[in-house]
């Protein structure tokens, strides 16, 4: 072989093996990611962002680690509330690397396990509350998980910021027990307004019929206005009796005009107004 060819090949191998190391020595981080490296299966500082080295041939392992918000979906789960009603519930999680070397050596994977332990304490968070507490308090539900997960998830290096319960699908059976009950609900509001109404307007009543008893006058006035009413809308005779307020001037007048008062009569005729017979003088 002519000594060009070999000496083309040997710089032809050494290019290539300098290619190689130089890929596997540099390595770069975005912004948002962290390397994690392993020196000869030992844990070393942090590397990144930005282009840092490592050694060739296995002597450094990385695992880079992203440190933006992670949303994670919590698959559906079916949940007994404390009032042993069957709730089947799903939720999201939002949570964040903050030690990235305390998501990889202290845990084997701190996604599915972050997913594992959301889902075991959104069944015991839910089982222990009832059903009115899931549909009415969702906020408190959530700080709740959020707390409890992020507790259990911190000596990994992972802080929870956001547990949101997204749907809660019930029963058919259940679904027509609620409508029932908020028809109920609203009914007996409907009935406790119509009775207060009825309460302040015999509260009305009573403090007019107070005035009234203490004014003569205004009895006469209210007495002649209802025999107006009452003379406009009817076409028949009424006996309306006259209270003794109202004829006492007349008791005290003489013996054949108190006669005529007592048997007063009120009539109407022909959509008139309505007159109180009055005694005839003699």
């Amino acid at each position: 072989m002519p000594t060009g060819y070999l000496s083309v090949g040997i710089a032809f191998c050494l290019v290539l093996v300098t290619l190689m190391v130089a890929t596997s020595t540099i390595k770069i981080a975005k912004e948002y990611e962290r390397g994690v490296v392993f020196r000869l299966g030992r844990l070393i500082p942090l590397k990144g962002p930005g282009l840092f080295f490592i050694w060739p041939f296995g002597i450094d392992r990385v695992r880079k680690v992203d440190l933006r918000v992670i949303t994670l979906e919590v698959p559906q789960q079916e949940v007994i509330t404390s009032d042993n009603v069957t709730v089947k519930v799903n939720a999201v999680i939002f949570f964040q690397v903050m030690d990235a070397q305390a998501a990889i050596v202290k845990v084997y994977n701190f996604i599915e396990a972050t997913s594992q332990i959301a889902q075991t304490t959104l069944r015991a968070v839910l089982g222990q509350s009832s059903l009115d507490e899931l549909l009415g308090s969702r906020e408190k539900i959530n700080g709740k998980l959020q707390g409890i997960i992020d507790r259990q998830t911190e000596p990994w290096g992972i802080k929870v910021g956001t547990v949101e319960l997204k749907d809660a699908q019930l029963a058919e059976s259940m679904v027509r027990a609620l409508a029932r009950q908020a028809e109920a609900e609203r009914e007996k509001r409907a009935k406790i307004i119509a009775t207060e109404g009825e309460f302040q307007a015999a509260q009305v009543l009573a403090n007019a019929a107070e005035i009234i008893s203490t004014q003569p006058a205004a009895l006469a006035l209210r007495y002649m206005q209802t025999l107006l009413d009452m003379g406009s809308n009817q076409n028949s005779t009424i006996v309306f009796p006259i209270p003794i307020e109202l004829i006492r001037p007349l008791l005290a007048a003489p013996v054949p005009m108190k006669a005529v008062a007592a048997g007063n009569r009120v009539s109407t005729n022909g959509g008139e107004s309505p007159q109180i017979a009055a005694p005839i003088a003699r």
